[in-house]
């Protein structure tokens, strides 16, 4: 499986960003898909997924109300639109993706992905 992540840039404070990611290699696979991003110098942490079957999705408290994560169960495609965007969100965001079953909080823990995209960077601006 390999995952294309596109979307990204530069954006000030307050302004928005779409990225997107999609999923290829497996015909009939259903997927959780996340987004983990990392800032310079800092840990990796989580910022949103989706079971791409049920809908369902989980977002970090740092993005609830601003971030919103969407998916194409038929395309194996998620996109994460954030509004309101900080220059504390300023990070290389990655996205990533598997086919076991994960729910509610552990949605969030990235050792239950298995596979991952490239990053994308995200620059926020003051």
């Amino acid at each position: 499986v390999q995952l294309q992540a596109s979307g990204g840039g530069s954006v000030q404070a307050g302004g928005s960003l779409r990225l997107s990611c999609a999923a290829s290699g497996r015909a009939s696979s259903s997927y959780v898909m996340g987004w983990f991003r990392q800032a310079p110098g800092k840990e990796r942490e989580f910022v949103t997924a989706i079971n791409l079957s049920s809908g369902n999705t989980y977002y970090a408290d740092s993005v609830k109300g601003r971030f919103t994560i969407s998916g194409d169960n038929a395309k194996n495609t998620a996109a994460l639109q954030m509004n309101s965007l900080k220059p504390e969100d300023t990070a290389v965001y990655s996205c990533a993706a598997t086919e076991r079953v994960v729910h509610g909080i552990f949605m969030g823990v990235a050792g239950a992905y298995d596979y991952w995209g490239q990053g994308t960077l995200v620059t926020v601006s003051s």
